[in-house]
């Protein structure tokens, strides 16, 4: 057989008018470079928007502080933590450091258990105040200071307030009673009193007048009505909560009532 003519290979090398190129790469696919002239304009315009922002929130007369709210009180006044707070006035909103001043608060206001300041935008800081309260009042030097259910002492009354139970530290005369008072020290006997205190069951902890200490092993209770309760040592707290309702109700002419072995309690009339 012939092989190809010259003249029909150079119809092969000839390529038909309008046929489509060899594929662009992925360099050709890239979008052009920006031009300098508009990085310039970019971060011009960035540069002012950010001045903006910084003017707004810090030089500007719009987001500063005018008002300072405070929500929770009890028996400290509004003005009270206010001026504990120290928020200066026309303050940046933004400036205000909520950390820095829930510590001063916390620091000047020993009654102030927890606070939380928030930014209220545009104009207000927020305090939410949550106060002590009391379990036990402890009477020193003719005075009488608050102790709550973490045993911190926190204020200081010239009056025993009626609601809440006054702790009695009586010390027995007894050797070993002098003793168990060395030993324990003052302080850890008055937080295990705020720990009995803790325990009594809510219905009784409000007819209860006093809680009394002797020794380690020797707390009791005297209530409104003058019935009385051997509560013995700090342990076993719960269970004695639960003897204890169950005695008073077993047995509601009684006068006296003894759960310092719960597993054993008594009760009598006189």
């Amino acid at each position: 057989m012939a092989g190809t003519t010259t003249a029909e290979r150079g119809e092969r090398r000839r390529e038909p008018a309008g046929a489509p190129g060899p594929a662009p790469s992925w360099r050709d696919r890239l979008p052009a470079p920006p031009r300098p002239r508009t990085l310039v304009a970019g971060g011009a315009v960035a540069a002012l928007l950010a001045a903006g922002v910084i003017w707004l929130l810090y030089g500007s007369a719009w987001l500063r502080v005018d008002e300072v709210g405070v929500t929770g009180t009890r028996v400290l006044g509004e003005d009270e933590v206010r001026r504990a707070a120290a928020v200066p006035p026309a303050l940046p909103l933004a400036s205000v450091d909520t950390d820095e001043l829930e510590a001063r608060v916390r620091a000047e206001l020993p009654r102030v258990e927890s606070v939380e300041a928030d930014r209220d935008w545009p104009h207000r800081v927020t305090l939410k105040v949550t106060e002590r309260t009391a379990v036990l009042i402890l009477a020193e030097r003719g005075r009488f200071v608050e102790v709550d259910a973490s045993g911190t002492r926190f204020a200081t009354l010239p009056k025993a307030p009626e609601s809440v139970p006054l702790l009695e530290l009586e010390p027995s005369t007894e050797e070993s009673a002098r003793s168990s008072l060395r030993r324990f020290g003052r302080d850890r006997l008055v937080a295990e009193a705020v720990r009995v205190a803790g325990d009594i069951p809510d219905a009784i902890a409000r007819d209860t007048r006093a809680v009394k200490v002797r020794t380690f092993d020797a707390f009791s209770l005297e209530l409104e009505d003058g019935r009385t309760v051997v509560w013995g040592s700090p342990e076993e707290g719960e269970a004695k909560a639960r003897t204890l309702r169950a005695l008073m109700k077993a047995t509601p002419k009684a006068r006296h009532f003894d759960v310092s072995v719960p597993s054993a309690p008594a009760s009598s009339a006189s």
